[in-house]
């Protein structure tokens, strides 16, 4: 229902910014359209891979790999996994909502996602040209331990 709700919120908005001017509504389509593209083989390719990982990891695995019940173990290679990955925002968090759904615990999703949003282990020699080793080494230390931090806070809370 939801979902419906912001559908007809947009079309309204739309037919609104049309009516007002249609130059820049037709640009902003346009750009938008652009952007979707861009996106789309990131998208396609990122829930494919998860898409097929849980079609060959049932949610009794799942969860014994990164379940509420693999402890810290799950919670270190949930962050170790998130530091690797290179993800969009707008990817992570539906895919984690997967997990999630599929036997992921709290924890564990917490630390992957803090990880994938902080930690840029792919990133680190563009990041080492703009600030140097120390800084970069330091920040994605520091983001690693604070995705520990983050794991522990959501299994207190939701635990």
């Amino acid at each position: 229902m939801q979902n419906k709700i912001f559908y007809i919120l947009s079309i309204i908005l739309l037919i609104i910014s049309y009516s007002k001017d249609k130059t820049k509504t037709k640009i902003a389509l346009l750009k938008s359209w652009k952007s979707f593209i861009n996106i789309l083989p990131q998208m396609l390719g990122i829930i494919t891979s998860v898409g097929l990982i849980i079609a060959f990891l049932n949610p009794q695995v799942i969860s014994r790999i990164i379940g509420s019940s693999s402890g810290y173990l799950g919670v270190t290679l949930a962050a170790v996994v998130g530091s690797i990955t290179l993800i969009p925002g707008f990817i992570a968090f539906p895919t984690a909502a997967i997990l999630l759904e599929n036997g992921a615990g709290y924890m564990q999703i917490g630390a992957f996602i803090s990880s994938l949003m902080m930690v840029g282990l792919l990133t680190i020699p563009v990041e080492i040209t703009f600030f140097g080793k120390k800084t970069t080494f330091l920040r994605n230390s520091l983001a690693f331990l604070f995705s520990f931090i983050v794991a522990i806070i959501i299994g207190k809370v939701v635990g």
